[in-house]
């Protein structure tokens, strides 16, 4: 289960708010329009969490600050608008959980709670990159408990690390969570812009744009940091903490609006993860493996589908990152049906797989799941029969038996694919060994 069922990047200047910006509302109607709708959107989502990234709350070059108290409360007063302000429940065991996760990974996250607070001299309202958002999410009936976190001033990797610890929380606790990256875009477009002009302003807003368009965030993390520097933005680390948490994930990000009528740009664009279109064999062993490591229980298999009535040997792989994280599979039917088969195989790779340690609660949303379907294996007489694009192959000398499912990457020869599974059984090329191949159904 993904369980950031909403992300996005919200603007937060305060002449959005009719009370802060009069008739200079109307020279922002765009994103005003789109933060109504991102908020639609949040209201529809199904989140029981609100977690919002500003850069105008407490801040600390080496730490992330996580508001600490039970309410979270603020005003616009500063802005002459003491009548627009909101109070929300503190999620704090959710903040206690980000912060445990963070450490896990050397990260550090300081809970600020009064006494805390009056420690390091730091305000605990609601800052205006949390309080704009909260305007436009309220109007849409959205009122969740709220989670709220400054960004620290580290490196892009790390900011992105935090927001895998930030998912990692969510996970352990169950949570459903709207992600909200509170921050404009440049603030030089312009000469009379509020921190004076540079060409790179307009440039680090495009780039950035198409890079989200592109859903390239390896190109993202890897921006030159001087050129960031000089564009004069606020949002930049909040976004990298938002795409951590949804490492993993599929995004197909949607740019609902982008404008700098002021000389600093407001982008909104809809970060939210989609939804994997699973085959029944994928979902099966998903629902198996998150069923075992969560609660020990073994699931039943679905009735009156072909999944109970078919037999087959199976496979179920299991990838974090493109890396193999578990493969246990049957060369040929060991249960009563493949349904039974691949739950099994499922909660074999996940936990009895002799490579791997077993797959933990945290890693669940990581997961990247194939089951393999097998033919019934056919014996050959040589290896003009073989190909590794097509065959998996199982060799066998008396007891010592091994086994490689076709099309591999690096694996490009029968002569490779021949050397590698008499490894894996413990054979001998010199030694007689029969040869057998079989075909698979890859589903994803």
């Amino acid at each position: 289960m993904n369980n950031i069922v909403s992300a996005g990047i919200y603007p937060h200047p305060p002449i959005l708010v009719p009370e802060v910006g009069g008739m200079d509302v109307k020279k922002v109607a765009s994103t005003a329009g789109a933060m109504d709708e991102m908020s639609r959107r949040v209201n529809k989502s199904g989140a029981d969490t609100l977690i919002i990234i500003s850069p105008h709350g407490p801040a600390f070059r080496d730490a992330v600050a996580i508001l600490g108290q039970d309410r979270l409360n603020g005003t616009l007063g500063r802005f002459g608008a003491h009548g627009v302000g909101f109070e929300f429940a503190n999620d704090l065991e959710l903040v206690r959980a980000i912060a445990e996760e963070a450490k896990k990974d050397g990260l550090a996250a300081v809970v600020l709670d009064e006494a805390a607070a009056a420690a390091y001299g730091a305000e605990l309202s609601l800052d205006h990159g949390a309080l704009v958002p909260l305007y436009f999410l309220s109007r849409a009936g959205v009122k969740l408990p709220l989670v709220h976190l400054t960004f620290a001033f580290w490196p892009p990797p790390q900011l992105y690390k935090f927001g895998r610890a930030l998912s990692r929380a969510l996970s352990n606790l169950g949570r459903k969570a709207a992600i909200v990256a509170s921050g404009d875009l440049s603030h030089r477009l312009t000469k009379d812009a509020p921190a004076g002009y540079s060409p790179q302003g307009r440039e680090f807003d495009t780039r950035l744009t198409e890079l989200l368009r592109d859903s390239d965030v390896d190109s993202i993390l890897a921006l030159d940091r001087e050129k960031v520097e000089r564009a004069g933005e606020c949002g930049y680390r909040s976004l990298l903490i938002c795409l951590g948490s949804l490492h993993g994930l599929r995004l197909k990000p949607d740019i609902l609006s982008y404008e700098g009528p002021f000389g600093v740009g407001y982008l909104v664009a809809d970060l939210s993860p989609q939804a994997k279109e699973e085959s029944e064999y994928v979902q099966l062993a998903r629902n198996a493996l998150e069923s075992y490591v969560r609660t020990g229980k073994v699931i039943t298999p679905p009735h009156g589908t072909s999944l109970s009535k078919q037999q087959a040997g199976a496979f179920v792989s299991l990838k974090i990152d493109g890396q193999l994280r578990g493969c246990i599979g049957t060369i040929e039917p060991a249960r009563e049906n493949l349904g039974e088969e691949i739950i099994e195989n499922a909660i074999s790779a996940a936990s009895y797989d002799p490579r791997f340690r077993p797959v933990t609660v945290p890693e669940l949303p990581a997961l990247d799941y194939s089951v393999d379907v097998l033919s019934e294996p056919e014996e050959v007489s040589g290896t003009d029969a073989l190909d590794p694009a097509r065959y998996g192959i199982i060799v066998q000398s008396g007891r010592k038996k091994g086994l490689l499912l076709p099309d591999l990457a690096g694996v490009d020869t029968v002569e490779e694919q021949l050397s590698i599974v008499l490894q894996k059984a413990g054979i001998a090329p010199h030694e007689r060994y029969s040869i057998f191949r079989f075909t698979v159904e890859r589903f994803y």
